[in-house]
């Protein structure tokens, strides 16, 4: 079938077929595809293969690649034919923890459509990251394949189950998928709209660098009115070691942290200046009033130019409810 480029066709069959796609996202969301917690190793095997059987039943060719963590899921559709460019689509089906579960209003994995101040929702874990995404790509894949029999490239689906833990088995299966993988566009399915009605093109993204530092200090916990004082205290001393990582300006004093960052060019800057970024209700959605980070940086090359240096978890010592007189034997963030 010859392929025809006009879009009403296709985004008709989408509107047409709406609440069949609604109910393909219900289906994965409710899967509790954690990976940062072993015990929904089972659960995210189960998304992967979810996926994997999606695409089968819609034409690709599918499969689970495995790793040494938890698999990735490849499918290929010849398209438009071997001249058609090669475009490599990639997501992920794992989720965040859905923690702390008492601010949720529902279980965060039986999904629940609300009215929201915007109109309708999903409330549910992934419906923004990333399942909501990939099931929207593997929807529009549908329309396409329903109305011309055929897609206008050649499309690579790549899924990944541990982004949201650091992808630690990301370089293994592009290693081992290094010839399927090869394309001439990439398409990442795990980035924001510009606002709540503004779809955008992200064309760059800032990378990540983790790592987990544990202080150790007596053999065991201690009671602090006996040993305080005398007894190396682990939390004091990795408070200290965090608060000297940001100087009085927001910048960072980790020693070559800032080597081969090159000033915002020009051309930018003046592009942004024309995208009416308020920074002010931007924090005020998340309950914030004032800027942090480098002075002198505008808010946008913060977000979008400047590299960063954040805690994401600092633990030690007593974690229930009161107050407990103990000095930890160690602390970790």
């Amino acid at each position: 079938m010859a392929y025809s480029r006009d879009m009403k066709h296709v985004l008709q069959h989408i509107d047409d077929h709406l609440d069949a796609s609604l109910a393909h996202l219900l289906a994965l969301l409710r899967i509790p595809s954690i990976s940062a917690q072993p015990a929904h190793a089972a659960d995210c095997r189960t998304a992967a293969m979810w996926a994997r059987d999606t695409l089968a039943e819609m034409g690709f060719s599918a499969r689970l690649s495995e790793t040494s963590g938890l698999p990735g899921v490849i499918a290929q559709h010849h398209g438009a034919g071997p001249n058609a460019p090669h475009v490599l689509f990639y997501g992920h089906y794992d989720v965040q923890p859905a923690d702390p579960l008492e601010l949720w209003h529902s279980d965060p994995f039986d999904p629940q459509i609300i009215d929201g101040p915007r109109g309708k929702r999903i409330v549910g874990r992934g419906a923004v990251d990333d399942k909501g995404q990939v099931v929207s790509f593997f929807e529009a894949c549908r329309a396409h394949l329903a109305v011309n029999g055929t897609l206008p490239v050649r499309l690579t689906i790549l899924l990944e189950g541990e982004e949201e833990c650091g992808s630690p088995s990301l370089a293994e299966l592009l290693n081992n998928e290094r010839e399927t993988l090869a394309a001439d566009f990439v398409m990442v399915a795990d980035t924001n709209m510009w606002d709540f009605e503004t779809p955008a093109i992200t064309m760059s993204l800032r990378g990540l660098a983790a790592t987990e530092v544990t202080i150790h200090g007596p053999s065991r916990d201690l009671h602090s009115g006996l040993y305080g004082g005398i007894a190396l205290n682990p939390i004091n001393a990795l408070t200290r070691i965090l608060g000297d990582l940001h100087d009085d300006q927001g910048g960072i004093r980790i020693p070559g942290f800032y080597d081969g960052v090159t000033p915002v060019p020009a051309v930018l800057v003046n592009s942004w200046r024309g995208l009416g970024f308020d920074p002010d209700k931007f924090l005020g959605e998340v309950g914030l009033q004032h800027p942090a980070g480098e002075h002198g940086q505008s808010p946008l090359a913060q977000l979008w130019a400047r590299p960063t240096a954040d805690i994401n978890g600092i633990y030690g010592g007593y974690q229930g409810d009161g107050t407990k007189t103990v000095i930890p034997a160690e602390a970790t963030a």
